[in-house]
C-alpha cells in the first residue's frame, strides 16, 4: 500500500475493512480486457464497518512538495527522484518517490501517484464521491494514466498479478460479469502483518534513491542489448517498474 502522505484516508479504511474481514465472501465482479480487474460486494448491500473516513477529492494530489521536489516527512527529507523519462503526456514531471512512480506539476509542488500495470485503486461513483475503499481494482492492461488525479491510488500488486490478468473477461458493459456463477469468490483478505509470523510474506525492493536504480532506469530507457537497433533515449514512467523480490525465510 502507498506510504504517507499519499492516499492515507482510503488506506486507513482498507485496514479497517480487512480487520473486519469484510471482503470474505465477496467476489471479483469485473474483468475488462486491457483495463482493470475489480472486486467488492456485487450486491452493493453489505453493511460497511463503522468509522470509515469520507476522503475529499483534494487528497488525490499532495501539495507538500517544495519546488525542488523535496518532501519533508516525519522520517526526514526525501527527494523526488527524476529519471530519464521523455516528456510525460499527463504531467509536467515524472519520477519516483520512496519506491513509487509519481507525477507532478512542472514546478514540483503538486505530486500524485500514477496508474501503471498492477496499480490498485479505489472504485467510486460519480463525483464528489471518492469511494470508501470497499470497492477496489487492479490495472491489468496498458497504463490508464487518464485516471490519475481522478481516482485514489492506494497500492500495487507485487505478487500474483498473473492470477488476476488471466481471469475470464466479463461480457457486460465495462467488463462486468452477467451471472453470479461467473464471478470469482473471495475467501479471505487480510493485512499481511496480522497473519501468524510463519505465514507473513516478506519482500524487498530496489531503492529508487540508489545508484543501482539510476543505472537500471537508464538501461530501461536506452536498451543496449544486441536485439535493439535504435535506443529510445527515454522511457515512460510505467516502463521503469521498480524491481521487487520475495525474501527467502
Amino acid at each position: 500500500m502507498m506510504p504517507a502522505p499519499f492516499s492515507q484516508g482510503w488506506i486507513g479504511n482498507i485496514r479497517k475493512l480487512a480487520a473486519a474481514h469484510w471482503w470474505d465472501g465477496t467476489s471479483i465482479n469485473r474483468v475488462q480486457d486491457n483495463y482493470v480487474v475489480q472486486w467488492g460486494d456485487a450486491t452493493e448491500k453489505k453493511a460497511l464497518p463503522e468509522g470509515l473516513a469520507a476522503v475529499p477529492e483534494s487528497r488525490y494530489v499532495e501539495s507538500r512538495f517544495a519546488s525542488a521536489g523535496v518532501h519533508a516527512g516525519a522520517g526526514g527529507t526525501e527527494r523526488l527522484l527524476s529519471v530519464p523519462v521523455k516528456t510525460d503526456a499527463y504531467s509536467g514531471l515524472a519520477g519516483f518517490w520512496s519506491g513509487w512512480p509519481v507525477a507532478g506539476a512542472k514546478e514540483g509542488h503538486d505530486v500524485w501517484p500514477v496508474h501503471c500495470y498492477g496499480t490498485v485503486g479505489v472504485g467510486r461513483n460519480m463525483s464528489p464521491d471518492t469511494g470508501s475503499g470497499a470497492e477496489l481494482y487492479a490495472v491489468i492492461g496498458h497504463a490508464p494514466r487518464h485516471l490519475d488525479r481522478n481516482i485514489a491510488v492506494v497500492g500495487r500488486v507485487i505478487s500474483g498479478i498473473e492470477h488476476l490478468s488471466s481471469l475470464p473477461r466479463g461480457t457486460e458493459a465495462l467488463g462486468f460479469y452477467k451471472a453470479d456463477a461467473e464471478r470469482t469468490l473471495i475467501t479471505s483478505i487480510r493485512i499481511a502483518n496480522e497473519l501468524p509470523a510463519a505465514e507473513q510474506p516478506e519482500f524487498e525492493y530496489l531503492s529508487t534513491e540508489s545508484d543501482s536504480f539510476a543505472r537500471y532506469a537508464d538501461a530501461r530507457a536506452n536498451r543496449r542489448d544486441p536485439f535493439f537497433i535504435r535506443p529510445a533515449g527515454g522511457a515512460d514512467i510505467c516502463n521503469i517498474p521498480v524491481p521487487v523480490r520475495a525474501v527467502a525465510k
